[in-house]
């Protein structure tokens, strides 16, 4: 901060003339009169006060010759306008703060300068706790949830537009719900059939191992590990007796009358003919071909 002092005497001269000169503007006689000298022209004193004056940059008047008259900065005062334009103190004798074009004393400059709290709009006092956000600044008290109204002070938020929500608040407004334990999901979880989980909620049903990234089956909103799945939970093949998991070479499979086989499986007992998607015939719980089912 830079105090400043207007500057020194005004560039012209004040007297009564001894001699005969008239008014270099209006021509009237100036011996005995008062006159004003400046550039090297002597004129009267309404001349000047008409022509020649400067105008004060706070009440726009001319400055007379009985005035006394500050300048800075080529710009132009009567003394007794020359004031703090914030409190209206007079700076005529006094140190003062050039700012923005204005005029300014000290204390003002301060408050001025100082930070103000976006809640209260009260000064925020040097060295006292804040909260700064976005080129704003708010006092620890004053900076509050949008939603519940409670202090959040230094610690963590969200940013929603121009509202401010504290942790609470966001998770309940905005964050997704687990669809198994009804919690909101603040980081990570994953999505499954446009559903939102926690990772530690999206597990095997038998041996609750985590399953994102992983095979799994799913059985009437129930969730099975490939493991756990063909143990527990897939049919066996009415063949070979081993789990039909619906994966790779097992994908395709043969039901009849609540027996299932894997597609590769289902062939007739005697000649292996594959019999997928062909006529056949069933005789002591075997599966024959209509050829070998003749020579039974």
């Amino acid at each position: 901060m830079a105090f400043e002092r207007h500057s020194g005497p005004r560039h012209y001269t004040v007297g009564t003339m001894s001699e005969r000169f008239d008014c270099h503007y209006c021509r009237t006689p100036l011996q005995g009169k008062k006159y004003v000298e400046k550039d090297g022209h002597n004129c009267c004193v309404k001349c000047f006060e008409k022509i020649c004056a400067n105008t004060c940059a706070e009440c726009r008047k001319p400055i007379g010759v009985d005035s006394k008259e500050l300048h800075y900065k080529n710009r132009y005062w009567h003394d007794s306008c020359f004031r703090c334009a914030k409190c209206y103190h007079p700076l005529a004798n006094e140190q003062f703060i050039y700012k923005d074009n204005k005029i300014m004393c000290a204390k003002c400059t301060t408050r001025e300068d100082a930070l103000r709290c976006t809640g209260c709009h009260k000064l925020i006092q040097a060295g006292g706790k804040n909260v700064e956000y976005k080129g704003s600044a708010w006092h620890e008290e004053c900076f509050t949830c949008s939603n519940c109204k409670q202090s959040i002070g230094a610690g963590s938020f969200f940013p929603k537009g121009t509202d401010i929500f504290c942790v609470n608040c966001h998770e309940q407004k905005f964050a997704k719900h687990c669809v198994k334990c009804k919690n909101p999901i603040t980081s990570g979880g994953i999505t499954y059939q446009d559903q939102p989980w926690h990772g530690d909620c999206f597990v095997c049903e038998t041996c609750h191992k985590k399953l994102a990234g992983q095979r799994f089956t799913a059985v009437e909103d129930h969730y099975y590990c490939v493991d756990c799945y063909k143990t527990f939970v897939a049919k066996k093949c009415s063949g070979c007796n081993n789990p039909i998991t619906g994966f790779g070479k097992g994908s395709n499979v043969v039901n009849y009358e609540g027996h299932s086989w894997h597609e590769y499986c289902f062939t007739c007992k005697k000649c292996s003919l594959s019999l997928a998607n062909k006529r056949f015939v069933r005789h002591n719980e075997q599966i024959y071909c209509p050829d070998c089912a003749k020579k039974l």
